[in-house]
């Protein structure tokens, strides 16, 4: 067989198939065209790349991010936390609103090389006027963001409602059963920013059906998904049980070692890992890049195979793209994270500023994205 690119050598890890080995991968007009044990197929290859000591999976994607620019001091260029690092698609998270998307598709998705989505604030400014942006109700207009979803159909795949007590001010609920409403009828799910009451938890978490994301699940604050006698809060339990999926999202607040644990222990996984990356998250920590949040789950006691598909067939999954992206299936986009696991002591660091030691850390080598390489940079 003819092929574009294969990459050889490294060992292939892919959730979505369950294939885990030895495994060549072919590529040719930007697809993936086959996944093969070494020396049964014969392939003449345009290009090659010698993945040895590495691991092959598909391209990371990260759910929670904030790649606007047009928001002062906070968004960030998409390939900085996209291909630069290891993740071949990044999906904004509320940044920008209806008022402001078209600005959004200019800037972000546009010149960028990575793959970009975006989840549409229900407030028209998005995040761009301050972080209260739900306080005032007159600013959500469903019929506004419908309209703007039925224009971006390739790019919006969700609603974000930011559910803590600084966004809302007085508005309690509301702008979640605004949201929920308008979500339901452009047949899209949610993503809940959670975090300080008001509004309850459980409120929040009452109004959410299956494939909706509650993001920030596993924070530290007071008012969690764990209860005071330290299992889940019923509302959580409920949740789960109609399919919501909790979601990473570090973020600078909103990651907790502790938290994970007691989830760990009591059976409750991550659905898919996220960032919340930003300008000052990205530059000065805790969070840094999805490569190291995964690296975090790996020192909380899960496996690689656990971490790579919570950051890949399920995040694709959860913004309704598993048959284009997360995948190594053939004829899918040959998005690809070829990484290794370094063999060295490192220092983990939380939201809470809670720190432990671990002897290996999680490095992409290279991004693939729609076959073309780029090569990631360590600083």
């Amino acid at each position: 067989m003819k092929a574009d690119l294969l990459i050889h050598g490294g060992t292939v890890i892919d959730p979505s198939t369950g294939i885990s080995g030895a495994f060549d991968v072919a590529v040719s007009g930007g697809k993936i065209t086959g996944v093969f044990k070494p020396g049964t197929a014969v392939v003449e290859a345009g290009q090659t790349l010698d993945a040895s000591g590495s691991y092959v999976s598909p391209g990371f994607i990260d759910i929670h991010t904030h790649i606007y620019e047009g928001v002062p001091a906070m968004g960030v260029a998409p390939d900085r936390v996209g291909i630069d690092q290891g993740v071949t698609t990044v999906v904004d998270a509320g940044s920008s609103g209806a008022a402001n998307f078209d600005d959004f598709v200019r800037r972000s998705i546009e010149p960028s090389k990575s793959r970009v989505y975006a989840w549409l604030n229900i407030s028209a400014p998005g995040l761009v006027e301050g972080r209260s942006e739900l306080a005032d109700l007159t600013k959500l207009d469903p019929k506004e963001v419908l309209a703007v979803i039925e224009r971006n159909r390739d790019a919006i795949i969700g609603i974000k409602a930011r559910m803590s007590g600084s966004v809302v001010k007085t508005s309690g609920i509301r702008p979640l059963q605004i949201a929920k409403d308008t979500a339901r009828e452009a047949g899209l799910p949610v993503m809940v920013h959670i975090g300080n009451a008001p509004p309850q938890l459980g409120d929040v978490l009452d109004l959410l059906e299956a494939g909706d994301v509650v993001t920030h699940a596993f924070h530290g604050k007071a008012g969690g998904i764990l209860s005071p006698d330290g299992g889940l809060i019923p509302q959580a339990v409920r949740a789960l049980e109609r399919g919501v999926l909790f979601d990473v999202g570090h973020g600078s607040s909103s990651f907790s070692f502790d938290t994970m644990k007691k989830a760990k222990e009591l059976g409750i996984d991550p659905y898919s890992i996220s960032t919340d990356l930003y300008l000052e998250n990205l530059e000065r920590g805790p969070v840094y890049s999805l490569a190291l949040t995964m690296t975090k789950l790996l020192a909380m006691g899960y496996s690689l195979e656990q971490v790579v598909a919570w950051s890949t067939v399920a995040p694709a999954k959860a913004i309704q793209r598993e048959n284009e992206i997360g995948t190594l299936r053939e004829g899918a986009e040959a998005d690809i994270t070829v990484f290794r696991l370094v063999q060295e002591p490192v220092s983990l660091t939380d939201s809470e500023g809670t720190t432990v030691r671990y002897d290996q850390q999680l490095l992409p080598q290279y991004t693939l994205r729609a076959g073309a390489i780029h090569h990631v940079q360590h600083k």
